[in-house]
């Protein structure tokens, strides 16, 4: 089992940069790829990107790609999620995710962890 417990989000400006972390609990973590994903309102959920258990593969949204950052840090059983140039659109809950399946991009599917969400509201 694993717990995952994320910090930090809020409500920041356009433009602005956000760090998101997920700490997780147990012996595991290192194991597991992590996946960040999101909920916009009145939207479906959507993978953000994902991180290799080993840190060394990466996959990001295209809409991501270039502005955010995924890393870890298995000594410290914590994953990020560095988020630079933040748009309106990047307005929702996030998610992080681990023990996911599947190949990093759209078919990758969610894992049994999950963190309990933050909310990450940009303004114009």
């Amino acid at each position: 089992q694993v717990q995952l417990v994320q910090s930090g989000g809020g409500l920041v400006q356009a433009g602005d940069s956000v760090r998101l972390s997920c700490a997780a609990s147990g012996h595991t973590f290192s194991q597991y790829a992590i996946g960040w994903f999101r909920r916009a309102p009145g939207q479906d959920q959507d993978l953000v990107g994902v991180i290799s258990a080993d840190g060394n593969t990466l996959y990001y949204e295209p809409s991501v790609k270039g502005r955010f950052t995924i890393f870890r840090d298995n000594a410290k059983n914590t994953a990020y999620l560095q988020m630079d140039n933040v748009r309106p659109e990047d307005t929702a809950v996030y998610y992080c995710n681990a023990d996911g399946k599947g190949p990093y991009g759209n078919g990758y599917l969610h894992g049994r962890f999950w963190g309990q969400g933050t909310q990450v509201t940009v303004s114009s």
